[in-house]
């Protein structure tokens, strides 16, 4: 039975800050910013969205009624949740409209969190071939104004529902994965920032993929040659020349041309938002999906998750026939073109706000908000109120 996406798609806040006014206002060189990490644009979330409002609303962009009476499982990926002890997939089940007969809960491991969703919806579908199961990735990547680490900050969410028989990507039964005891990325619990060490985080990404991809090679028997690109995890679009550059060190000249191709394809998307932590992967998944001219029938995509702390896993799928029906390439390309640029003065002072912590009561201004989308309405006695426009 094949098992797999059948649907994907995400959501960005409705606002943005250009890269290179941010290196102009911080006395950097624009091409840092823009070439030495490759990001244009960083997506800002206003104080009414979060890992859940943005969760629900890439479900609510591609869901309709037969998903949600199928859909018995809602994974939540995020390394941004709002409660120690709720679940942001008990809030997106509800605003989403999904069948009360569902499992619903979050997983966490930092940028590994949807992938680990994926995988065990992998396995529930493969006991209950006719079910539905709802995989969201949802984060706000935030270090802090003037901070090391300000320049890959952003926000958005992917969602996807995988089945069996999928109309997009075929997920392969054949992964390898890592898990070791590190301290390259982390947040504590009193802490409203990551602590994050950048050379060494970079080091274990790399050394994981190369772990995981010979552990790959040899279960498998596959090599590049037989794909047809490579996706990665992005927590900076530049992260992921150096991760093909690594895999394609001794490579044909005619493999490396054309994965190299297909990154210009995947990265797109996320020059536009910025660090989406767990759904960054699957945000790139997309944008080569969409991007690239439609990949010839049986391609193979790799597929590297990564998540510090750490664990890694390369995985891989094949696109389905007419996969480009299934996509929404027009709609997702107008969700980024009609965001509203922040200027410096917005942003600083938006970065500065956060939410109550002392049990006060706050209500949103929702005159910004637009029909048939979620925000985080209020916070009244301690309890988060979401609703949909």
């Amino acid at each position: 039975m094949n098992i797999g996406i059948d649907k994907i798609g995400f959501y960005a806040p409705d606002q943005y800050i250009d890269m290179e006014k941010l290196a102009e206002l911080r006395g950097v060189d624009p091409a840092k910013y823009t070439i030495g990490i490759g990001q244009e644009k960083m997506a800002v979330a206003p104080l009414h969205e979060d890992a859940v409002s943005m969760g629900a609303n890439a479900a609510l962009a591609i869901l309709d009624d037969e998903d949600r009476a199928k859909i018995d499982l809602v994974l939540f990926g995020t390394e941004s949740g709002v409660d120690h002890s709720k679940s942001g997939a008990v809030w997106v089940h509800h605003l989403a409209g999904i069948q009360k007969n569902a499992r619903s809960f979050e997983l966490k491991q930092a940028c590994y969190g949807a992938t680990a969703g994926l995988q065990m919806a992998m396995g529930h579908i493969a006991l209950n071939p006719d079910s539905k199961a709802l995989v969201i990735g949802a984060d706000i990547a935030k270090y802090g104004l003037n901070t090391a680490g300000e320049p890959t900050q952003g926000a958005g969410a992917v969602a996807m529902v995988l089945s069996s028989n999928p109309r997009i990507l075929t997920l392969d039964n054949d992964s390898a994965a890592l898990t070791k005891n590190i301290s390259d990325f982390w947040r504590p619990l009193y802490s409203d920032y990551a602590i994050v060490d950048g050379k060494y985080s970079n080091e274990s990404y790399l050394s994981f993929l190369k772990d995981v991809w010979g552990v790959y090679k040899e279960r498998t028997q596959r090599d590049l040659k037989d794909f047809e690109a490579v996706c990665f995890h992005l927590p900076y679009t530049k992260m992921a020349k150096k991760a093909l550059l690594t895999l394609t060190a001794e490579a044909s000249k005619e493999d490396a041309e054309r994965l190299m191709s297909h990154y210009q394809n995947s990265i797109i998307y996320n020059k536009q938002l910025g660090n989406v932590y767990t759904g960054s992967l699957y945000l790139s998944l997309l944008s080569l999906l969409e991007q690239a001219p439609e990949l010839k029938q049986e391609s193979r995509i790799g597929l590297y998750s990564y998540g510090s702390g750490a664990v890694g896993e390369f995985f891989s799928g094949v696109v389905q026939p007419d996969y480009k029906n299934y996509v929404n390439k027009g709609k997702n390309e107008a969700l980024l073109n009609t965001r509203r640029e922040l200027t410096m003065d917005e942003y600083e002072e938006l970065l500065e706000k956060a939410l109550p912590k002392d049990g006060s009561n706050i209500e949103m201004n929702t005159e910004q908000i637009v029909e048939g989308k979620a925000y985080l309405a209020a916070i009244q006695d301690n309890l988060r109120k979401y609703a949909v426009k």
